[in-house]
């Protein structure tokens, strides 16, 4: 199964990091490499939409997000259900307090698999997508994070 994740330190406390950030989806949800949509349908139940590379082809890509825990303040653990095709998987965001002012996120531990008879090309080239896709969105959760912190100081 195509899986990933990615760490990041930030300078910046735990609680601004989940109160601030990532206690919300709408914050972090457009943060998606190829965003084009999401929708909330409840506190805990969402749909993306993206644009997605897989090789040489380009396939909007439509997922129901449902999150199976929201752990104040450092954990969000979600499935994910192809909408439109037979793609499955899990995942996780992680903070972790290391000190008063700093704390690591490790976004992803995202693992995907796709099915059906076009399953085993696509999950070949999803290993190569996923780890960089997961870097990609860790990283601009980050930086956004800080750039919240920034305007509100």
């Amino acid at each position: 199964m195509p899986s990933g994740t990615h760490i990041m330190m930030l300078e910046i406390p735990i609680d601004k990091v989940w109160g601030g950030f990532v206690s919300d989806m709408n914050n972090w949800a457009p943060l998606v490499p190829g965003y084009i949509d999401h929708q909330m349908i409840n506190q805990r139940q969402s749909t993306w939409k993206f644009k997605g590379d897989i090789g040489i082809l380009q396939k909007k890509v439509a997922l129901r997000i449902n999150i199976k825990k929201w752990i104040e303040p450092n954990t969000v653990i979600f499935d994910l259900t192809g909408m439109n095709d037979m793609i499955e998987g899990n995942g996780s965001f992680i903070a972790e307090e290391i000190t008063r002012n700093q704390t690591q996120i490790r976004g992803g531990d995202l693992n995907i698999s796709a099915g059906g008879i076009k399953g085993p090309m696509v999950n070949s080239v999803l290993k190569s997508i996923v780890p960089k896709t997961i870097e990609n969105l860790t990283e601009a959760v980050a930086n956004r994070i800080v750039k919240v912190e920034a305007i509100v100081k």
